[in-house]
Protein backbone atom coordinates (compact mmCIF):
# COMPACT_ATOMS: atom_id res chain seq x y z
CA UNK A 1 0.00 0.00 0.00
CA UNK A 2 1.15 3.47 -1.08
CA UNK A 3 3.60 5.38 1.99
CA UNK A 4 2.19 8.53 2.60
CA UNK A 5 3.50 11.89 3.99
CA UNK A 6 1.51 13.72 6.36
CA UNK A 7 2.39 17.16 7.92
CA UNK A 8 1.03 16.89 11.30
CA UNK A 9 0.17 20.79 12.23
CA UNK A 10 0.27 20.77 16.83
CA UNK A 11 0.87 23.71 19.10
CA UNK A 12 1.41 20.87 22.01
CA UNK A 13 3.95 17.71 21.48
CA UNK A 14 5.99 15.43 23.49
CA UNK A 15 7.74 15.84 26.07
CA UNK A 16 4.85 18.57 27.06
CA UNK A 17 2.47 16.83 29.18
CA UNK A 18 -1.04 16.86 28.48
CA UNK A 19 -3.63 14.46 27.28
CA UNK A 20 -3.67 16.28 23.53
CA UNK A 21 0.72 16.13 23.61
CA UNK A 22 0.29 12.29 24.51
CA UNK A 23 -2.03 11.31 21.65
CA UNK A 24 -0.51 13.03 18.69
CA UNK A 25 2.73 11.38 19.92
CA UNK A 26 1.46 8.20 20.09
CA UNK A 27 -0.40 8.75 16.43
CA UNK A 28 3.19 10.00 15.26
CA UNK A 29 4.97 7.44 16.40
CA UNK A 30 2.37 4.72 15.12
CA UNK A 31 2.48 6.27 11.67
CA UNK A 32 5.96 6.47 11.42
CA UNK A 33 6.23 2.48 12.70
CA UNK A 34 3.79 1.95 9.94
CA UNK A 35 6.18 3.38 7.29
CA UNK A 36 5.06 6.56 6.48
CA UNK A 37 7.02 9.72 6.82
CA UNK A 38 5.31 12.15 9.29
CA UNK A 39 7.01 16.05 9.99
CA UNK A 40 5.79 17.74 12.62
CA UNK A 41 5.24 21.51 12.57
CA UNK A 42 5.31 22.91 16.20
CA UNK A 43 5.91 25.68 18.36
CA UNK A 44 9.09 26.31 20.17
CA UNK A 45 9.13 24.41 23.41
CA UNK A 46 11.72 26.81 24.92
CA UNK A 47 14.46 29.16 23.62
CA UNK A 48 16.85 26.73 22.79
CA UNK A 49 14.46 24.00 20.96
CA UNK A 50 15.69 24.75 17.03
CA UNK A 51 13.24 21.19 16.39
CA UNK A 52 15.26 18.00 14.81
CA UNK A 53 14.95 15.65 11.76
CA UNK A 54 10.93 16.15 10.34
CA UNK A 55 10.62 18.59 13.20
CA UNK A 56 10.20 22.00 12.33
CA UNK A 57 9.85 24.43 15.77
CA UNK A 58 8.19 28.06 15.27
CA UNK A 59 7.47 30.61 17.23
CA UNK A 60 4.57 30.37 20.07
CA UNK A 61 3.57 31.46 23.39
CA UNK A 62 1.69 29.93 26.13
CA UNK A 63 -2.07 29.77 26.21
CA UNK A 64 -3.03 32.27 29.52
CA UNK A 65 -3.69 29.92 32.81
CA UNK A 66 -3.14 26.96 30.53
CA UNK A 67 0.94 26.39 29.90
CA UNK A 68 0.49 22.80 29.01
CA UNK A 69 -0.70 23.78 26.03
CA UNK A 70 0.64 26.59 23.58
CA UNK A 71 -1.00 28.68 20.60
CA UNK A 72 2.02 29.06 17.60
CA UNK A 73 1.65 32.34 15.52
CA UNK A 74 0.21 32.33 12.16
CA UNK A 75 3.18 31.14 9.79
CA UNK A 76 1.22 30.76 6.34
CA UNK A 77 4.12 31.84 4.51
CA UNK A 78 6.41 29.54 6.21
CA UNK A 79 3.87 26.96 5.83
CA UNK A 80 4.09 27.49 1.73
CA UNK A 81 7.50 27.23 1.48
CA UNK A 82 7.79 24.32 3.36
CA UNK A 83 4.66 22.28 1.45
CA UNK A 84 6.15 23.67 -1.83
CA UNK A 85 9.81 22.35 -1.12
CA UNK A 86 8.28 19.35 -0.13
CA UNK A 87 4.77 18.66 -0.60
CA UNK A 88 2.78 16.24 1.58
CA UNK A 89 0.27 14.28 0.73
CA UNK A 90 -2.18 15.24 3.38
CA UNK A 91 -1.51 17.83 6.02
CA UNK A 92 -3.18 16.94 9.66
CA UNK A 93 -4.18 20.09 11.98
CA UNK A 94 -4.30 18.96 15.31
CA UNK A 95 -5.25 22.36 17.63
CA UNK A 96 -7.40 24.95 16.35
CA UNK A 97 -4.65 28.12 17.40
CA UNK A 98 -3.38 30.48 15.12
CA UNK A 99 -1.00 28.30 13.86
CA UNK A 100 -3.44 25.55 13.27
CA UNK A 101 -5.53 27.80 11.37
CA UNK A 102 -3.16 29.01 8.91
CA UNK A 103 -2.44 25.03 8.65
CA UNK A 104 -5.51 24.50 6.99
CA UNK A 105 -5.66 27.65 4.65
CA UNK A 106 -2.35 27.75 3.48
CA UNK A 107 -3.67 23.50 2.28
CA UNK A 108 -6.83 24.67 0.97
CA UNK A 109 -4.73 27.22 -1.02
CA UNK A 110 -2.10 24.87 -2.61
CA UNK A 111 -4.59 22.11 -3.33
CA UNK A 112 -3.17 19.32 -0.53
CA UNK A 113 -5.66 17.26 1.38
CA UNK A 114 -6.11 18.57 4.67
CA UNK A 115 -8.02 16.63 7.81
CA UNK A 116 -8.10 17.65 11.37
CA UNK A 117 -8.96 16.81 15.02
CA UNK A 118 -11.12 17.67 18.01
CA UNK A 119 -9.12 17.17 21.13
CA UNK A 120 -9.73 20.23 23.01
CA UNK A 121 -13.50 21.94 24.30
CA UNK A 122 -11.96 25.43 24.80
CA UNK A 123 -15.52 27.26 24.32
CA UNK A 124 -16.34 25.19 27.59
CA UNK A 125 -12.50 25.87 29.02
CA UNK A 126 -13.69 29.64 28.61
CA UNK A 127 -16.40 29.86 31.36
CA UNK A 128 -13.69 28.98 33.96
CA UNK A 129 -11.50 31.52 33.30
CA UNK A 130 -13.47 34.24 33.57
CA UNK A 131 -14.58 34.50 29.72
CA UNK A 132 -18.15 32.92 29.43
CA UNK A 133 -19.22 35.59 27.35
CA UNK A 134 -16.74 34.69 24.72
CA UNK A 135 -18.23 30.60 24.75
CA UNK A 136 -20.00 31.26 21.31
CA UNK A 137 -17.69 33.12 19.50
CA UNK A 138 -14.95 30.57 20.55
CA UNK A 139 -17.44 27.52 19.64
CA UNK A 140 -18.26 29.40 16.59
CA UNK A 141 -14.42 29.76 15.30
CA UNK A 142 -13.78 26.15 16.37
CA UNK A 143 -16.48 24.95 14.04
CA UNK A 144 -15.48 27.28 11.01
CA UNK A 145 -12.09 25.78 11.45
CA UNK A 146 -13.49 21.82 11.23
CA UNK A 147 -15.81 22.79 8.85
CA UNK A 148 -13.04 23.91 6.18
CA UNK A 149 -11.26 20.24 6.66
CA UNK A 150 -12.22 16.77 4.53
CA UNK A 151 -12.36 14.93 7.54
CA UNK A 152 -12.49 16.13 11.45
CA UNK A 153 -11.29 13.07 13.76
CA UNK A 154 -13.11 12.34 17.20
CA UNK A 155 -12.53 9.96 19.92
CA UNK A 156 -16.09 8.82 20.78
CA UNK A 157 -19.41 8.40 19.08
CA UNK A 158 -20.90 10.98 21.18
CA UNK A 159 -18.66 13.66 20.47
CA UNK A 160 -18.93 12.82 16.43
CA UNK A 161 -23.00 12.89 17.04
CA UNK A 162 -22.65 16.75 18.52
CA UNK A 163 -20.93 17.92 16.03
CA UNK A 164 -22.58 16.42 13.68
CA UNK A 165 -25.37 18.16 14.65
CA UNK A 166 -23.56 21.39 14.51
CA UNK A 167 -23.42 21.11 10.59
CA UNK A 168 -19.45 19.43 10.76
CA UNK A 169 -19.31 17.10 7.84
CA UNK A 170 -16.87 14.49 7.62
CA UNK A 171 -16.66 13.48 11.25
CA UNK A 172 -15.12 10.12 11.72
CA UNK A 173 -14.27 8.33 15.40
CA UNK A 174 -10.45 7.27 15.84
CA UNK A 175 -11.20 6.36 19.04
CA UNK A 176 -8.19 6.86 21.72
CA UNK A 177 -5.67 3.89 22.95
CA UNK A 178 -4.14 2.98 26.49
CA UNK A 179 -0.69 1.67 27.13
CA UNK A 180 -1.53 -1.96 29.33
CA UNK A 181 2.09 -3.14 29.21
CA UNK A 182 2.59 0.59 31.19
CA UNK A 183 -0.33 0.65 33.37
CA UNK A 184 -0.46 -2.29 35.07
CA UNK A 185 -1.99 -3.58 38.54
CA UNK A 186 1.77 -5.36 39.20
CA UNK A 187 2.89 -2.07 39.51
CA UNK A 188 1.17 -1.65 42.82
CA UNK A 189 3.89 -0.45 45.31
CA UNK A 190 3.21 -1.19 49.11
CA UNK A 191 6.17 1.07 49.85
CA UNK A 192 4.46 3.79 47.83
CA UNK A 193 0.93 2.97 49.87
CA UNK A 194 3.03 3.79 53.07
CA UNK A 195 4.66 6.78 52.14
CA UNK A 196 1.03 8.36 51.74
CA UNK A 197 0.28 7.56 55.26
CA UNK A 198 -2.37 4.35 54.07
CA UNK A 199 -2.46 1.61 56.38
CA UNK A 200 -3.25 -1.98 55.25
CA UNK A 201 -6.81 -2.15 53.98
CA UNK A 202 -7.28 1.70 54.16
CA UNK A 203 -9.14 2.93 50.59
CA UNK A 204 -6.31 5.57 48.81
CA UNK A 205 -8.31 7.51 46.80
CA UNK A 206 -6.81 9.49 43.55
CA UNK A 207 -7.07 12.36 41.19
CA UNK A 208 -4.78 12.59 38.58
CA UNK A 209 -5.09 15.76 35.92
CA UNK A 210 -4.62 19.21 35.85
CA UNK A 211 -4.86 21.12 38.80
CA UNK A 212 -6.97 23.95 37.08
CA UNK A 213 -10.77 25.39 37.32
CA UNK A 214 -11.81 23.58 34.65
CA UNK A 215 -11.23 20.73 35.84
CA UNK A 216 -13.99 20.81 38.60
CA UNK A 217 -11.38 20.19 41.86
CA UNK A 218 -13.81 21.13 44.24
CA UNK A 219 -16.00 18.40 43.86
CA UNK A 220 -12.76 16.00 44.70
CA UNK A 221 -12.58 17.61 47.79
CA UNK A 222 -16.40 17.45 48.51
CA UNK A 223 -16.33 14.02 47.65
CA UNK A 224 -13.50 12.89 49.74
CA UNK A 225 -15.24 14.48 52.85
CA UNK A 226 -18.46 12.23 52.28
CA UNK A 227 -15.72 9.33 52.60
CA UNK A 228 -13.69 10.26 55.29
CA UNK A 229 -17.09 10.41 57.81
CA UNK A 230 -17.47 6.58 56.32
CA UNK A 231 -14.33 5.79 56.25
CA UNK A 232 -11.69 7.59 58.53
CA UNK A 233 -8.54 5.93 57.43
CA UNK A 234 -8.89 7.08 53.53
CA UNK A 235 -6.43 8.43 52.14
CA UNK A 236 -6.76 11.02 48.83
CA UNK A 237 -3.78 11.81 46.46
CA UNK A 238 -3.43 14.46 44.13
CA UNK A 239 -0.97 13.89 40.96
CA UNK A 240 -0.48 16.75 38.41
CA UNK A 241 0.29 20.80 38.81
CA UNK A 242 -1.45 23.81 37.91
CA UNK A 243 -2.78 27.07 39.05
CA UNK A 244 -5.25 25.49 41.75
CA UNK A 245 -2.40 23.26 43.23
CA UNK A 246 -0.85 26.14 45.75
CA UNK A 247 -4.39 26.78 47.17
CA UNK A 248 -5.66 23.29 47.40
CA UNK A 249 -1.99 22.22 49.61
CA UNK A 250 -2.85 25.08 51.87
CA UNK A 251 -6.64 23.90 52.51
CA UNK A 252 -5.43 19.98 52.90
CA UNK A 253 -1.81 19.95 54.34
CA UNK A 254 -2.90 16.49 55.35
CA UNK A 255 -3.24 14.85 51.93
CA UNK A 256 -0.66 14.16 49.16
CA UNK A 257 0.00 16.05 46.01
CA UNK A 258 2.76 14.35 44.42
CA UNK A 259 2.82 17.06 41.55
CA UNK A 260 3.76 16.18 37.82
CA UNK A 261 4.49 12.55 37.37
CA UNK A 262 5.12 10.69 34.06
CA UNK A 263 6.21 7.14 32.28
CA UNK A 264 6.50 3.87 35.34
CA UNK A 265 6.07 6.35 38.08
CA UNK A 266 2.83 7.89 37.10
CA UNK A 267 1.67 4.02 36.33
CA UNK A 268 2.92 3.02 39.89
CA UNK A 269 0.68 6.07 41.76
CA UNK A 270 -2.20 4.78 39.47
CA UNK A 271 -2.03 1.07 40.59
CA UNK A 272 -1.13 1.53 44.19
CA UNK A 273 -4.40 3.76 44.79
CA UNK A 274 -8.00 1.87 45.05
CA UNK A 275 -10.01 4.71 43.67
CA UNK A 276 -10.21 7.01 41.13
CA UNK A 277 -12.34 10.44 41.67
CA UNK A 278 -12.50 11.79 37.76
CA UNK A 279 -15.45 15.03 38.44
CA UNK A 280 -14.36 16.75 34.89
CA UNK A 281 -17.06 17.92 32.75
CA UNK A 282 -14.86 19.50 30.24
CA UNK A 283 -13.04 16.77 28.23
CA UNK A 284 -13.90 15.66 24.58
CA UNK A 285 -11.96 12.38 26.24
CA UNK A 286 -10.14 11.89 29.34
CA UNK A 287 -7.22 9.71 28.84
CA UNK A 288 -6.56 9.38 32.76
CA UNK A 289 -9.88 7.29 33.20
CA UNK A 290 -8.35 4.74 30.58
CA UNK A 291 -4.69 4.51 32.13
CA UNK A 292 -6.98 4.22 35.63
CA UNK A 293 -9.18 1.18 34.16
CA UNK A 294 -5.74 -0.50 32.86
CA UNK A 295 -4.19 0.08 36.34
CA UNK A 296 -7.25 -1.77 38.23
CA UNK A 297 -8.82 1.03 39.75
CA UNK A 298 -12.53 1.39 40.30
CA UNK A 299 -13.24 4.55 38.68
CA UNK A 300 -15.93 7.21 39.54
CA UNK A 301 -17.23 9.57 37.15
CA UNK A 302 -19.68 11.94 35.37
CA UNK A 303 -21.08 9.93 32.47
CA UNK A 304 -19.58 11.76 29.98
CA UNK A 305 -16.56 11.43 27.16
CA UNK A 306 -14.42 8.67 27.93
CA UNK A 307 -16.18 7.66 31.09
CA UNK A 308 -19.49 6.76 29.09
CA UNK A 309 -17.66 5.15 26.38
CA UNK A 310 -15.89 2.56 28.79
CA UNK A 311 -17.49 2.07 31.86
CA UNK A 312 -20.24 -0.26 32.60
CA UNK A 313 -21.50 1.18 35.77
CA UNK A 314 -21.83 -1.02 38.15
CA UNK A 315 -19.77 -3.38 36.57
CA UNK A 316 -16.09 -2.25 36.22
CA UNK A 317 -16.66 0.99 37.90
CA UNK A 318 -19.65 3.72 38.57
CA UNK A 319 -20.86 6.85 36.32
CA UNK A 320 -23.64 9.73 37.29
CA UNK A 321 -25.43 12.06 35.81
CA UNK A 322 -23.14 14.36 34.01
CA UNK A 323 -23.49 17.78 36.46
CA UNK A 324 -25.62 15.87 39.41
CA UNK A 325 -22.72 16.62 42.51
CA UNK A 326 -24.56 15.20 45.06
CA UNK A 327 -25.10 12.02 43.33
CA UNK A 328 -21.03 12.14 42.65
CA UNK A 329 -20.32 12.42 46.29
CA UNK A 330 -22.97 9.83 47.09
CA UNK A 331 -21.74 7.52 45.05
CA UNK A 332 -18.34 8.08 46.52
CA UNK A 333 -19.51 7.87 49.96
CA UNK A 334 -20.85 4.19 48.77
CA UNK A 335 -17.89 2.83 47.08
CA UNK A 336 -15.53 3.70 50.06
CA UNK A 337 -18.20 2.13 52.43
CA UNK A 338 -17.87 -1.03 50.63
CA UNK A 339 -14.10 -0.89 49.77
CA UNK A 340 -14.23 -4.63 49.59
CA UNK A 341 -15.90 -4.06 46.40
CA UNK A 342 -12.98 -1.80 44.75
CA UNK A 343 -10.80 -4.92 43.75
CA UNK A 344 -13.48 -6.41 42.18
CA UNK A 345 -14.87 -3.56 40.02
CA UNK A 346 -10.74 -2.30 39.36
CA UNK A 347 -10.11 -6.13 37.95
CA UNK A 348 -13.34 -5.94 35.63
CA UNK A 349 -12.05 -2.03 34.49
CA UNK A 350 -8.66 -3.85 33.68
CA UNK A 351 -10.20 -6.46 31.96
CA UNK A 352 -11.98 -3.97 29.82
CA UNK A 353 -9.08 -1.88 28.60
CA UNK A 354 -6.63 -4.99 27.48
CA UNK A 355 -8.37 -4.84 23.96
CA UNK A 356 -7.89 -0.99 23.43
CA UNK A 357 -4.47 -1.22 22.06
CA UNK A 358 -3.10 2.31 20.42
CA UNK A 359 -1.88 0.04 17.33
CA UNK A 360 -5.95 -0.13 16.40
CA UNK A 361 -6.20 3.77 17.09
CA UNK A 362 -3.04 4.00 14.41
CA UNK A 363 -4.87 1.91 11.85
CA UNK A 364 -8.10 3.99 12.09
CA UNK A 365 -6.26 7.20 11.45
CA UNK A 366 -4.38 5.81 8.86
CA UNK A 367 -7.88 4.30 7.24
CA UNK A 368 -9.59 7.86 7.58
CA UNK A 369 -6.52 9.65 6.17
CA UNK A 370 -6.33 7.13 3.12
CA UNK A 371 -10.01 7.93 2.76
CA UNK A 372 -9.66 11.90 3.02
CA UNK A 373 -6.69 11.15 -0.17
CA UNK A 374 -9.54 9.26 -2.11
CA UNK A 375 -12.17 12.09 -1.69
Amino acid sequence: MMRLEIAFVTETFPPEVNGVAMTVGRLVHGMRERGHRVDVIRPRQGEADAGSEHETALPGFPLPGYPGLRFGLPAGRRLARLWRQRRPDLVHVVTEGPLGWSAVATARRLGIPVTSGFHTNFDRYSVHYGLGWMRPAVAAYLRTLHRRTQATMVPTEALAADLAGEGIAGVRVVGRGVDTRLFDPARRSAAMRAGWGAADGAPVCLYVGRLAAEKNLGLVEQAYAGIRAVRPDARLVWVGDGPKRAALAARHPEQHFAGMRTGEELAAHYASADLFLFPSLTETYGNVVAEAMASGLAVLAYRSAAAAELIASGLNGVTVAPGNGSAFVEAAVALAGAAEQLPTLGAAARAAMLPRSWEHVVERFERVAREALAG
